[in-house]
């Protein structure tokens, strides 16, 4: 059974600065869609935010969006999802980003989509969830960023038992596979988990 039933997406509210950033978070919410998985992204309208959830509606699919009173305006709230929830602040939006998805990608991004996919690594890290996290190396982005973590387990910083586990891919229909593959795995983890929890008692 597929345990992936929504992808929380975190990318710019800006196109960045190569027509090739549009295209992939357009084909992202395609492929979502036509694979029935459900999209929770950001809320907004513009940039590969909006280009994302456009095209998963576009293809028929699921979307929810989460969004903060005060971004309704700077980032066009998108008002055509089947969900729309508007949060005080973005502590909020995060908890429910997170509550609402199975698994998580990170698209090419500016600080936000960086501070977002960073703080779901510290969590899995501390082992707060164990919900697949992927980082979409589209077009070389993310190069910099796995260089840099490459260079904290060098350091000693990332030490062996606290690995952070992120899947990596560099083309858009690589994704829902990598994070499908990746959920039965943990599903495994989690039955073992439970089985060893009912052999202690």
């Amino acid at each position: 059974m597929n345990q992936i039933r929504n992808v929380c997406v975190y990318c710019g509210s800006s196109p960045g600065g190569r027509r090739d950033y549009m295209a992939a978070a357009e084909d992202l919410g395609r492929t979502l869609a036509e694979a029935g998985v459900g999209l929770v992204y950001g809320g907004g309208n513009i940039g590969l935010m909006g280009a994302v959830a456009r095209a998963a509606l576009d293809a028929g699919g699921r979307v929810t969006g989460i969004i903060p009173q005060f971004l309704v305006e700077r980032e066009v709230m998108l008002g055509d999802v089947q969900e729309l929830l508007v949060t005080a602040d973005m502590h909020e939006r995060k908890r429910l980003m997170f509550e609402r998805s199975d698994a998580f990608v990170a698209l090419p991004g500016g600080i936000g989509t960086l501070e977002e996919l960073v703080e779901q690594l510290t969590w899995a890290q501390l082992g707060r969830h164990d919900k697949p996290i992927l980082i979409a190396d589209l077009f070389g982005f993310w190069s910099p960023l796995l260089t840099l973590l490459d260079h904290m387990t060098e350091h000693g910083f990332l030490r062996q038992g606290l690995a952070l586990p992120y899947l990596v891919v560099k083309r858009v229909e690589d994704i829902l596979p990598a994070l499908e593959g990746a959920a039965p795995l943990l599903a495994a983890l989690d039955d073992e988990a439970s089985t060893a929890t009912l052999e202690q008692l």
